[in-house]
């Protein structure tokens, strides 16, 4: 077994900021083009892009601070599945969004492209169609 950090990173780290506009319904999409995590059961790096979709409430997520928290998968073995749902509960647990997609799509390993979307949307919103 490979010698990797297994240990979640904090969504302690992200810095928000007052929606500007909480009455209106938009659409934000920010994208991590050079994500880095670990394989758990080699070690080896896994890269992917991350796309998040969202449609904020109240508050929106600051990028350094959502960089540094991506950041801090670089030495954590973890699957695909799992870093992208604890990603979409980290940042609902403190943006509370109406509405979060994110799309993770890694680099071919071994003949396979691995794609994962994970969706929020908050009770008793409808978000729009084309999101």
């Amino acid at each position: 077994m490979p010698d990797v950090i297994e240990k979640k990173p904090s969504p302690e780290i992200f810095v928000l900021f007052d929606n500007p506009f909480p009455g209106r319904d938009y659409v934000i999409t920010h994208v991590c083009p050079e994500f880095t995590s670990l394989c758990p059961v080699t070690g080896q790096p896994d890269y992917g892009t991350l796309t998040f979709t969202f449609i904020p409430d109240q508050k929106c997520v600051e990028l350094k601070s959502l960089k540094f928290y991506l950041q801090s998968y670089r030495n954590q073995g973890v699957f695909y599945e799992r870093l992208t749902n604890e990603i979409v509960d980290d940042l609902v647990s403190v943006m509370k969004p109406r509405y979060l997609k994110l799309t993770s799509e890694f680099t071919p390993r071994g003949g396979l492209h691995s794609k994962v979307v994970v969706k929020y949307v908050a009770p008793g919103y409808v978000p729009p169609t084309d999101v």
